[in-house]
């Protein structure tokens, strides 16, 4: 059985880091796209930053300079970085798993991060 489990969320003052992590199992992790989205109150969920196979990144412009996705394939981990958090990054965090040239993918339970004085 596939399974993400998100973690790394919490409260943080404006200008603050917070490193989010998620473990898969059940997978070939190494084969699969991972991905980081978010979701805040009363929007839609949005990709944050995504990293494929081979480890080519992308990021959201919103995000871009001041997060990083990396992923280690034998921990079966991906993580995300996020320095000088500002209050619009506030919401819930999601890891997503996409197997390449299909639709199978897989969702995190999500973490909230709230970046607030």
């Amino acid at each position: 059985q596939v399974r993400l489990v998100d973690s790394g969320g919490g409260l943080v003052q404006p200008g603050g880091s917070l490193r989010l992590s998620c473990l898969a199992s059940g997978v070939s992790f190494s084969t699969q796209n991972m991905a980081w989205y978010r979701q805040a109150p009363g929007k839609e969920r949005e990709l944050v930053a995504s990293i494929r196979r081979d480890d080519f990144t992308g990021y959201a412009d919103s995000v871009k300079g001041r997060c990083t996705i990396s992923r280690d394939n034998a921990q079966k981990m991906v993580y995300l970085q996020m320095n000088n958090l500002k209050p619009e990054d506030t919401a819930a965090y999601y890891c997503n798993m996409r197997t390449p040239y299909t639709t199978t993918q897989w969702w995190g339970q999500g973490t909230q991060v709230t970046v607030s004085s």
